[in-house]
């Protein structure tokens, strides 16, 4: 149906399908089928003639989400190419805004969680969910300049960067050199058959092309890395124009069923009843780091910009920094993934996490709403001033 299709193509769906997946996920958790769910979450599937055994959870996160890591990475590629980002003096000022928006954040998060022995988490503050940053844009924003929406999609894509690295980083647990080089092989094999779309044999090709990516993930699984690394290897691979119309291709069932199936799936989380005293220091310092940090650190790093780079790129005032610091304070999807990565080995504070998570990111939705909104109908008065 091309209806729905281009409705999942939407900001404002996704960001609606992410957050009513999200709340379907903390309600079932906490009802009578809370129990089962659990239990279907930790069965493991295994992949029959190989050595890759995952749970569903598992498959849900290293799987499924590959898919939208994928999409995320043809994007940034057309970005450093040919977008907002093809050149050192667009991409300055919101680099150093996207780094005043994670280095904050950690700060914050350390600042709360230190001596708690729980300071492994702080990469979780550092992401911001593009998706649902630029659905709360498109609700709340209409009549804001073209330029607030292109600071901040390169924003959030710098910090995809950034949340990348660290997961390829921080997050490998002895890594096998020899699965590394089979699976950067297979990125390379995947990079020339995607150079030959469109010619002779096209449908072996596409059969081809998704038989080696797949190959490729479960190398990278194996291998020790994350295999989300995978998905953003072989986007950023991908011959240009094959790979613009796959994201177009993908866009909605990346938006309509690889997002919402994890964000139900990240938020099965009991809430813990206990007094808000007892909850532990990774808790305050994720509910904290997100809203807070984010905007102190992407206004003082889009003010640095402003200061001290005088060549192209884009300028915000204020207000402007504001708002993009409140909507880069939602972490959401990535930032759900880094907590899972992050105490794997501790499931009670990982789901203390899953909460804060959604805490710290919701509080930064209703300040971003509401800033944007108010920013939005200063736009439109001036415009209809100028105009009368």
């Amino acid at each position: 149906m091309p209806s729905v299709t281009a409705a999942l193509r939407s900001p404002r769906a996704g960001a609606l399908l992410l957050l009513i997946a999200a709340v379907l996920g903390l309600l079932a958790a906490n009802s009578p089928l809370g129990p089962s769910l659990s239990e279907l979450q930790d069965t493991y599937v295994s992949v029959p003639g190989t050595a890759i055994s995952l749970s569903v959870g598992h498959w849900i996160s290293d799987g499924l989400l590959a898919v939208f890591f994928f999409v995320v990475a043809i994007e940034l590629r057309h970005e450093l190419t040919a977008g907002e980002l093809n050149s050192p003096s667009k991409a300055m000022r919101p680099a150093i805004a996207a780094i005043g928006g994670v280095v904050v954040p950690i700060a914050v998060f350390l600042l709360v969680a230190a001596g708690s022995g729980l300071e492994d988490g702080w990469p979780i503050p550092t992401a911001t969910d593009i998706a649902f940053a630029l659905g709360i844009l498109a609700v709340f924003g209409r009549g804001l300049p073209t330029r607030l929406r292109v600071f901040l999609l390169a924003l959030a894509i710098l910090d995809d960067i950034i949340a990348i690295l660290i997961i390829a980083v921080f997050f490998t647990t002895d890594p096998s050199l020899g699965l590394i080089a089979a699976a950067a092989a297979g990125t390379v094999v995947f990079a020339v058959l995607s150079r030959r779309l469109g010619g002779r044999g096209h449908g072996v090709v596409v059969l081809l092309m998704v038989v080696v990516a797949l190959v490729t993930w479960g190398l990278v699984v194996l291998s020790g890395v994350h295999a989300t690394i995978a998905g953003v290897a072989l986007g950023l691979v991908m011959a240009a124009r094959p790979a613009d119309r796959t994201r177009h291709a993908l866009e909605p069932f990346s938006n309509g069923v690889v997002l919402p199936v994890f964000a139900f799936s990240a938020a099965l989380v009991v809430i813990p009843s206990v007094p808000l005293s007892a909850l532990s220091p990774a808790f305050w310092g994720i509910v904290l780091a997100l809203p807070v940090g984010k905007i102190v650190g992407i206004m003082l790093g889009g003010w640095l910009g402003a200061r001290f780079v005088r060549a192209g790129g884009t300028t915000l005032g204020g207000q402007e920094l504001l708002a993009a610091g409140a909507l880069g304070g939602i972490g959401f999807t990535v930032s759900l993934l880094m907590n899972e990565l992050a105490y794997a080995d501790e499931p009670a504070v990982a789901d203390e996490g899953t909460l804060a998570v959604l805490v710290g990111s919701g509080i930064s939705m209703v300040i971003a709403a509401v800033v944007v909104s108010r920013l939005a109908r200063s736009y439109r008065k001036r415009e209809a001033l100028t105009g009368a």
